[in-house]
């Protein structure tokens, strides 16, 4: 068949509607990418040298070569599970596909858990760095007010968000160059205090593989960051989740070892250990005086800053995924105009405020959170990875990690983890103040079916409870209305008209409280009962169906006597009997007639 260039036409000679396509969403490219992890795990920098140095002295540089050597190990664990598995989530995703979802929940109330202790950590961190190097702020309300930045950065969508991150990046990178290289050429001129460095002992006495399992252990929070790529990988064109994982680990192998090994040739142990917070600044001022340094305060502050974006976007992936897996609430998924899930954002920035406050910038307890939370948030990917090769072999991908690999990498952050607990005892006591409640919260998501399901059986039983506590009050105040409503009032008639007759059953319906009304006609003379009488009652009885109108003929006189032996007879009280007005010729008193009423 021949094909025609020109374009098809329906029936009617008309050009078919174009199909319509749903937009590509715009992904991060190897550079945006790179730089939001990037500003996380290069911000370790400013103050893993000198953490190191505390514990391993002059040993640190050789620690965080060693540090390099387990994030090497980690790139191809984390390379394995993110090419079978590219999912937003990190190692909540890992263990997700590979176990059960409240397993990979608590890998994510880790990660969660890092995130905000990272957010907190860098923001409080950065105004200190940029009060210490130009001018004095306050420091909690500045810290609150980055976040708050950083939370409108983020949902205003990640492109925008990326661009800030690579700007970061870029200064922060080119702010370590220029550092480094005075920090060389300083080395050059003069080796003297490096030589005097290296001829100290070892921090507390300890001996040499002592001070390299503390010193590693210490130095691992040079790799915090690593695991946020894996966390925002669906927002990441193909290949780059591997690439940013490189580039990463390249930073982290250049800067950290180099800037320890240079702190060394700068300051004197003792002058490291003392100045951890703003080492790089102080450093600065050595170098190269006030210009460099206030060049690093900048620099630090803007990066740190950069770390805080990078928690707000990886804890924006995982949450999202936790909520489309209903492990959280689901109003978290809601979108506004750009397509962004604020809401996550606007939760994580109160969480993060309300700790800021609650601490009172006391990071001792969310150091503890954060150290042990990313350390085993790498080891529960780790173990994500064996159950993917155990559970998971056909799953297709083209990286693989070893076994000898995995284990290696997995155990040495256990030591990690058991080094920073033998460092100080509390971090473990902090971590667990955060995390059991974040796991309970999570726990409650997982059991909210149960929950429910007991909520209703006990407002099941409740309300049976109350049905049938209404039955019996509903069936006693029946019987109290019955019994009220059964008390007969008898009215005395000498054969009034109907119109009196009238009269008398409308005041008994609007004035008594009663059903039955007993008619009495007392006679001396039978011929002389009046005709219409029984008539006209039966014509109200049907007028007055709330009423049960009787009449009784009784042979009497009336007079006191007969209106007591009627009140017996009848057990009706002589207050609920009425007459007519009696005419002046009534030959007895009211009063005698014991509370007979007038009703007419």
């Amino acid at each position: 068949m021949k094909l025609s260039s020109h374009t098809a036409r329906d029936k009617k000679g008309k050009n078919p509607k174009k199909p319509q396509f749903t937009p590509v969403k715009h992904r991060l490219n190897q550079y945006y990418a790179t730089a939001i992890c990037g500003n996380d795990i290069t911000s370790s920098c400013l103050y893993v040298a000198a953490i190191c140095t505390v514990f391993a002295g002059y040993l640190a540089p050789v620690c965080l070569v060693i540090v390099a050597f387990i994030l090497f190990l980690y790139r191809k664990v984390y390379a394995e599970v993110g090419d079978a598995l590219p999912l937003n989530g990190g190692a909540y995703n890992a263990l997700l596909n590979s176990t059960t979802k409240f397993k990979a929940s608590l890998a994510a109330c880790m990660t969660i858990l890092s995130y905000i202790a990272t957010a907190v950590i860098s923001a409080k961190t950065a105004v200190e760095y940029f009060s210490h190097a130009l001018f004095h702020v306050p420091v909690i309300l500045y810290t609150i007010a980055v976040l708050a930045v950083f939370t409108v950065l983020a949902i205003l969508g990640i492109t925008e968000s990326a661009r800030v991150a690579l700007s970061i990046f870029v200064i922060h990178i080119t702010s370590l160059v220029i550092f480094i290289g005075y920090g060389i050429y300083h080395l050059c001129l003069d080796s003297t205090i490096l030589m005097q460095n290296l001829a100290t002992s070892l921090p507390s006495g300890h001996g040499i593989f002592a001070a390299l399992f503390l010193g590693v252990s210490s130095g691992l929070l040079g790799i915090s960051g690593f695991e946020s790529s894996a966390n925002f990988i669906e927002e990441q064109a193909p290949g780059v989740f591997v690439k940013t994982l490189r580039n990463m680990w390249v930073a982290v192998t250049l800067f950290n070892p180099v800037i320890a090994f240079l702190a060394l040739s700068t300051l004197p142990i003792s002058l490291i250990s003392e100045s951890k917070d703003f080492l790089l600044s102080d450093m600065a001022s050595v170098l190269s005086g006030k210009w460099l340094n206030i060049m690093i305060g900048i620099d630090a502050t803007l990066v740190l800053c950069g770390a805080v974006l990078t928690s707000f976007i990886g804890v924006g992936g995982l949450v999202r995924r936790m909520a489309l897996d209903r492990c959280l609430p689901q109003f978290l998924l809601f979108e506004n105009r750009r397509g962004t899930t604020h809401r996550i954002f606007i939760v994580f920035f109160l969480m993060c405020s309300s700790i800021i406050l609650l601490t009172k910038g006391d990071l001792l307890a969310l150091g503890g959170v954060y150290t042990i939370s990313f350390l085993g948030v790498m080891t529960l990917f780790a173990m994500g990875n064996i159950l993917l090769k155990i559970r998971r072999s056909r799953l297709r991908r083209n990286y693989r990690a070893g076994w000898f690999t995995v284990l290696f990498a997995m155990a040495a952050t256990i030591a990690g983890i058991i080094g920073n607990i033998l460092i100080d005892y509390k971090y473990l006591g902090f971590f667990l103040t955060y995390f059991i409640p974040t796991v309970l919260v999570v726990g409650l998501m997982f059991l909210r079916t149960k929950l429910l399901a007991l909520f209703l059986y006990l407002l099941s039983e409740m309300s049976k409870r109350v049905r049938e506590f209404n039955e019996r009050m509903s069936a006693r105040i029946l019987e109290n209305i019955d019994k009220i409503n059964s008390q007969g009032i008898i009215f005395f008639t000498k054969g009034d008209n109907a119109a009196n007759l009238n009269k008398a059953m409308l005041y008994v319906r609007d004035n008594e409280l009663t059903k039955i009304v007993t008619v009495v006609h007392l006679y001396t003379d039978k011929n002389k009962i009046p005709s219409n009488l029984k008539k006209d009652l039966e014509f109200l009885d049907e007028v007055y169906p709330e009423i049960k109108i009787n009449l009784i003929l009784k042979e009497g006189e009336f007079n006191p006597g007969t209106i007591d032996a009627i009140s017996q007879e009848y057990e009706v009280p002589l207050n609920y009997m009425f007459i007519g007005a009696p005419g002046e010729s009534f030959p007895h008193n009211l009063s005698e007639l014991g509370g007979v009423r007038l009703i007419i």
